[in-house]
């Protein structure tokens, strides 16, 4: 009796080695999902006041900013609210921070998945920063009542909006990458990260427009990639009371754009180790 052929034995490669990576990202977004859904589901679970966690930090922000930027400092507001001009800087801020925390621990909270199931590791960092979009689109709501409360509404310049979206993100993925990748090896980097974070948020025009830097001052200022989203954030929901300094977004597209290059780039190299490291 003829035997009848084994099937030929299926070989998972390491991520770096499997050629069809890329087209695996497709093949398992189900996972990208489920871990997406997890996150935003547990993030407020057990919780007080629930999604108001997502308003009550930047609003927080928003009035200390305005006491300090406004009320004693006396900077300049370019006809805007107060108010208005630091809370539409804090949606893209408080995204990034948000997307860059989540991100950059991402690999080591789901240490026990990467180490019994293969799927592109990429989809972790990546899923980790759509709770952050929920809570950007909460928080934006504040923003909504503050321009209703002014009488102040955007005009046709907010269609430009999903763009400076999409920047922040590449931003916030760029450096998780970075720093997800190196948490794995070094656990130093969950103490740098909220570091990076805080320190970032006084040298980004969040609670000042960047009219007060001085103009021989803001190609320098533009090398941080934060400085060209806010602003765009601004000129989008501020209409004609904002300007955008074209040369300084450019800039700040171009750097996000290495960033995430470089990003994606590191990540690659050293995923084949993850599984063995974490």
């Amino acid at each position: 009796m003829q035997s009848e052929a084994l099937p030929e034995p299926l070989i998972i490669e390491a991520g770096h080695a499997q050629r069809h990576y890329w087209r695996d990202l497709w093949r398992y977004r189900e996972i990208f999902w489920f871990l997406a859904r997890r996150d935003i589901l547990v993030r407020y679970k057990q919780t007080a006041i629930g999604a108001f966690w997502a308003v009550l930090q930047p609003l927080a922000t928003m009035l200390v900013f305005v006491l300090v930027f406004s009320v004693l400092a006396k900077f300049p507001s370019e006809g805007v609210p107060y108010p208005i001009l630091v809370y539409c800087a804090m949606l893209p801020w408080q995204f990034f921070a948000g997307a860059l925390g989540e991100s950059s621990n991402s690999l080591v909270v789901n240490a026990n998945l990467i180490s019994k199931v293969y799927f592109p590791r990429l989809i972790i960092p990546t899923s980790a920063i759509v709770p952050s979009l929920v809570d950007l689109a909460i928080a934006a709501v504040i923003l909504v009542g503050l321009m209703a409360w002014y009488d102040f509404w955007p005009d046709w310049r907010v269609i430009t909006l999903p763009f400076f979206i999409a920047i922040a993100m590449a931003a916030a993925l760029g450096a998780g990458l970075w720093f997800t990748a190196l948490n794995v090896k070094y656990r130093d980097f969950r103490y740098i990260v909220p570091f990076v974070v805080q320190f970032g948020l006084y040298v980004s025009p969040v609670g000042f427009s960047t009219a007060v830097v001085p103009e021989r001052w803001r190609p320098l200022y533009s090398l941080n990639p934060m400085v060209g989203v806010i602003e765009g954030f601004r000129w989008a929901l501020l209409g004609g009371q904002a300007s955008l300094d074209l040369r300084g977004l450019l800039m700040s597209v171009a750097l996000i754009a290495v960033l995430l290059a470089s990003g994606v780039l590191y990540f690659r190299r050293t995923e084949r180790t993850f599984a063995d490291v974490i």
